[in-house]
């Protein structure tokens, strides 16, 4: 079985945010390895796909994020 992509990885924590956040952390993890094995530092999310697609939203997911290990950045 081959190592996921970060953005197959990106799209999984997609679905996990808009089920209310199931396996979020695992996904996660998942994200870091995958950001380690293609040398990346940090992922990127598109926040049109957010489900608080707003400030506060955004800020709460990169502080979640960071404490887990991944530093995330949004789109323009």
């Amino acid at each position: 079985m081959s190592e996921p992509t970060v953005s197959e990885v990106t799209n999984r924590i997609y679905a996990s945010l808009q089920s209310n956040n199931a396996d979020l952390d695992l996904h996660i993890a998942t994200l870091k390895a995958a950001l380690q094995r293609e040398g990346l530092k940090e992922a990127v999310f598109d926040p049109a796909r957010l489900v608080q697609n707003n400030r506060s939203g955004r800020k709460l997911m990169q502080s979640y994020f960071r404490q887990r290990g991944v530093s995330v950045t949004f789109s323009a």
